[in-house]
C-alpha cells in the first residue's frame, strides 16, 4: 500500500475516528443485517433465477492464459459508433464517447441521480507540519451533505489535503482514495510518496471512500440510501464505486470554489490501489476535470478486460461484489437466463478511453509479491493496447506498442512505457509504492508545478484555529473519549488539558487525584475530556470532531490556555483561543451551561503570570458579556503549595477549585444524588507513563 507521510497518517487515524464517531459502517466493520437483502430484490427485478458462481481465486484453472480469450470476437471497437459509423474525427469522438458512458452508467456503475444534494465543506482543523524540510499546511475537511430529503441518514464527507505552506501559487494535487492505501502493509524504506509530492511542487491529500458510501451491503446508508430515502436501489442505479468518485467530484467543488486552500482545481489528480483503483478510474472516467489519474491493481471492474477471462471475473462483481456496482452488472453472471462478458455492451478499454485525453498511469505490481494473478495485470495491459487509438485520435501518445491486445509484449518489469496513457509493473506486490517515483516523474511532462517557496520558516496556528494532535497517543486518547462520549450518562462535562486531565483519569500515578474527583463530583454524573499538552487550538478541535457530539450535558467546565502561555503566545491570543473553544462547545451542547475556570498560575515560570492575568481579565470580561459563568480560584493557589511542579496541581490545588465549583454546580445541576451513570475514566492509551 501507499505509505503516506507519518502526520498524514496519524491525520487519516482522526478522520476514521471522527467518522466512525458520526456512524457509519465501513470495510472491515460487522454491523447488523440490512433492513433489505439489495441482491435478492435485484435478482427478483432482473428476472434472474442462477447465478454462476464466481471464479475461485486458488484455482490453477482460473490463470491459464491459453483459455482466457473466448470471448475476443466480441470486443467493442472504441471507435466505432452503435450505428456502425467509424469515428475518425474528433468531433464524432464526443459522440462516440457519450454512447460509451451511457452504457457504463446503465449497466455497470449506475447513474448519479438527478437528486444528489449539495455539499458543504468545512475546515474542521489546520495543522502545521514539514516534508523534507519544507514547512506544510494541512486542513481536515468534512463535507455534511445537505439530509434534508432524508433526515434518518447523515452522511459527512471526511477528507484532508496538504500544501506547501508558503505557496505563492496554486499547486496541483494528488488525492488518494482510502486511508493511505486501504489494507495493511510493512512500512517501506525510501521516501513517502508524500513528501515526493511536496518536493516536486504538489500537494496531496486524502479522502475516506466509507464516509461517502458504506464498503458493504448496507446500501440503506450513505449517499444511495440518503438519494433513496432508504429504500432499495433501481437497477441502473449507482453502486458505491460511482459513489465514491462523487465524493471526489464535490471535494473538486471546494478546490474550485476556495481560491484560499491554495489548490489548482484544473490540476487534481486522483490514486487508489485494488478497489479503490476501480473507483480512481471511474471518477476520471466521469468527471473531466480529473486531470491525471494514478490506476493501482484495479482489476475486475477496474482496468481489466471484462472479457479476458483470467482471475477475477463478471460473475464475481455480480456475486459477492454487487454493491461495488449497478444492479444491471448482475445479469452478467448469470445461467437462467445465460449471459456472459461477452453480452456486455462495453468492456474496461472503453472505460480508460472515457479518460482521454487526460493523463493516465496504469500501475500493477508482481504475484510474486503479493499482486496476484487473480489481479489480472495482463488483462489492464491488453486494455490498455485497446485504449490506445482514441488516445492516437485526440493527438496524444498511447503505449507505443505494436496495437495488438492479444500479441503485444508486456515491457519487462520495472519499464515505463507510454506517453499520456503509460503502463509501468513494478517489483512490489498490491500496492502504489513502488510506483510512486515513475509516476512523478511521467506527470510533471504533462502537468507543471510551480517552483517550490524559497521560505522554509515553520507556521505557527493561530491560538483559536482548530488544529488535530496527530501523535499517535493522543489519536489513541481521541478514539477512548469518542468511546466516552458515545456512551451516554453524562451530565457535566470537564473540558481541558493535562490538568483536567489528572483529575478524573484511570492511570495508577494520579489514583489519589482520582478519588478527590469521585468524592467532589460522584452524583453529578461527571465525565471528564481532558487531554495531556492540549492547546487550545488541539481542544477545539476534538470539541468539533465528535467528543461532545450528541452528549447533552448540562453543564460545562472548561479550564485550558496554559499550554498556549508557554508557547509564548499574547494574552489576547490565550483570549481568543479560549473563547473559541466556549462558542465550540456552545454550537454542540446550546443547552448547557458554561462554567470557564479562569487559566491557573504557573509558577515553573514567573514571567508568565502577568500574561495570565491579562488573559483571565479578558474572559472575565467576555463571560459577563455572554452571560458565561467565570470562576477564577487563583486567589486561593496563591503559591507553590497547591502544585505538584509549579504547573499541575497537587490535591490541595484541585480540592481548592472542587471548593470554586461547588456551589456553581449545586445551583446548575440540584443536589448530587446517590447512584452515578457517567462513563468510566479513562487513562493514557501508551500505558507506558502517565501523559500530560
Amino acid at each position: 500500500m501507499p505509505i503516506p507521510h507519518p502526520t498524514s497518517l496519524l491525520l487519516l487515524g482522526a478522520l476514521a475516528l471522527t467518522a466512525a464517531a458520526v456512524g457509519y459502517q465501513g470495510f472491515g466493520r460487522p454491523g447488523p443485517p440490512p433492513p433489505f437483502d439489495d441482491h435478492e430484490l435485484m435478482m427478483k427485478k432482473l428476472g434472474v433465477s442462477k447465478l454462476r458462481r464466481g471464479p475461485d481465486p486458488d484455482a490453477p484453472s482460473n490463470r491459464d492464459e491459453s483459455l482466457a480469450n473466448p470471448y475476443k470476437d466480441t470486443i467493442p471497437d472504441a471507435l466505432t459508433m452503435k450505428d456502425g459509423t467509424k469515428v475518425t474525427t474528433p468531433g464524432q469522438w464526443a459522440k462516440r464517447r457519450k454512447e460509451i458512458a451511457e452504457d457504463f452508467e446503465r449497466e455497470v456503475y449506475g447513474r448519479v441521480p438527478k437528486n444528489a444534494p449539495k455539499v458543504t465543506w468545512e475546515v474542521t482543523g489546520i495543522s502545521a507540519g514539514e516534508a523534507g524540510g519544507i514547512p506544510t499546511i494541512t486542513k481536515t475537511l468534512v463535507g455534511h451533505v445537505d439530509n434534508r430529503m432524508y433526515p434518518k441518514v447523515k452522511v459527512d464527507i471526511q477528507a484532508s489535503f496538504t500544501v506547501p505552506a508558503h505557496a505563492t501559487q496554486k499547486v496541483p494535487m494528488m488525492i488518494e482514495f482510502g486511508f493511505g492505501g486501504g489494507f495493511p502493509g510493512r512500512p517501506r524504506p525510501g521516501t513517502p510518496w508524500t513528501q515526493q509530492a511536496i518536493e516536486k511542487g504538489w500537494g496531496y491529500g486524502f479522502i475516506v471512500p466509507n464516509s461517502i458510501q458504506p464498503d458493504n451491503n448496507h446500501l440503506e446508508m450513505g449517499i444511495i440510501g440518503l438519494c433513496n430515502k432508504g429504500q432499495p436501489r433501481d437497477p441502473d442505479d449507482w453502486g458505491a464505486l460511482r459513489a465514491w468518485a462523487w465524493g471526489l467530484s464535490r471535494m473538486i467543488d471546494y478546490f474550485e470554489k476556495t481560491p484560499d486552500a491554495m489548490v489548482d482545481a484544473k490540476k487534481v489528480g486522483i490514486e487508489g490501489v485494488s478497489r479503490y483503483g476501480k473507483a480512481a478510474v471511474v471518477a476520471q472516467a466521469f468527471d473531466p476535470r480529473v486531470a491525471v489519474g494514478f490506476i493501482a491493481s484495479s482489476g475486475e471492474g477496474g482496468t481489466k478486460l471484462h472479457r479476458h477471462i483470467f482471475g477475477e471475473a463478471i460473475e464475481n462483481l455480480a456475486g459477492g461484489e454487487f454493491y461495488w456496482m449497478a444492479g444491471n452488472i448482475i445479469k452478467y453472471g448469470c445461467d437462467e437466463p445465460r449471459r456472459t462478458a461477452a453480452d456486455l455492451p462495453v468492456d474496461s478499454h472503453q472505460l480508460i478511453a472515457l479518460c482521454a485525453p487526460r493523463p493516465v498511469f496504469i500501475s500493477h505490481g508482481v504475484p510474486e509479491k503479493g499482486d496476484a494473478h487473480w489481479i489480472d495485470a495482463r488483462g489492464s495491459f491488453m486494455a490498455g493496447v485497446l485504449a490506445g487509438p482514441v488516445y492516437r485520435l485526440l493527438g496524444k501518445q498511447d503505449f507505443g506498442t505494436p496495437g495488438d491486445y492479444l500479441t503485444d509484449p508486456m515491457p519487462p518489469v520495472g519499464t515505463l512505457i507510454g506517453g499520456e496513457l503509460a503502463w509501468r509493473q513494478h517489483e512490489g506486490g498490491h500496492e502504489s509504492t513502488p510506483n510512486w517515483p515513475a509516476f512523478f516523474e511521467w506527470a510533471s511532462r504533462y502537468i507543471q508545478a510551480p517552483p517550490l517557496p524559497t521560505n522554509r520558516t515553520p507556521v505557527r496556528i493561530p491560538a483559536d484555529v482548530s488544529s488535530p494532535r496527530t501523535d499517535q497517543n493522543s489519536m489513541l486518547a481521541h478514539q477512548q473519549l469518542l468511546q466516552k462520549a458515545r456512551a451516554g450518562g453524562i451530565d457535566l462535562y470537564f473540558l481541558g488539558d493535562s490538568i483536567t486531565r489528572r483529575w478524573g483519569t484511570s492511570d495508577a500515578a494520579y489514583a489519589s487525584f482520582l478519588e478527590n474527583w469521585k468524592a467532589n463530583f460522584f452524583g453529578w454524573n461527571a465525565g471528564n475530556f481532558g487531554w495531556g499538552a492540549d492547546s487550545t487550538q488541539n481542544v477545539i478541535w476534538r470539541v468539533k470532531n465528535g467528543e461532545l457530539e450528541g452528549v447533552n450535558p448540562k453543564a460545562i467546565v472548561i479550564l485550558t490556555g496554559t499550554n498556549n502561555v508557554g508557547g509564548g503566545a499574547s494574552a489576547e491570543e490565550v483570549a481568543r483561543g479560549v473563547q473559541a473553544i466556549v462558542e465550540a462547545a456552545r454550537q454542540k451542547a446550546p443547552k448547557a451551561k458554561i462554567v470557564l475556570t479562569g487559566i491557573f498560575p504557573r509558577y515553573d515560570n514567573p514571567a508568565y503570570l502577568p500574561v495570565i492575568a491579562d488573559a483571565n481579565a479578558q474572559l472575565a470580561r467576555y463571560s459577563a458579556k455572554k452571560g458565561i459563568r467565570f470562576l477564577n480560584v487563583n486567589d486561593k493557589l496563591g503559591d507553590t503549595s497547591s502544585f505538584v511542579d509549579g504547573l499541575h496541581p497537587n490535591l490541595k490545588g484541585y480540592q481548592a477549585w472542587a471548593d470554586g465549583l461547588r456551589p456553581i454546580l449545586t445551583e446548575i445541576l440540584g443536589p448530587k444524588a446517590t447512584t452515578d451513570h457517567a462513563p468510566p475514566p479513562t487513562g493514557d492509551p501508551s500505558a507506558t507513563r502517565p501523559t500530560g
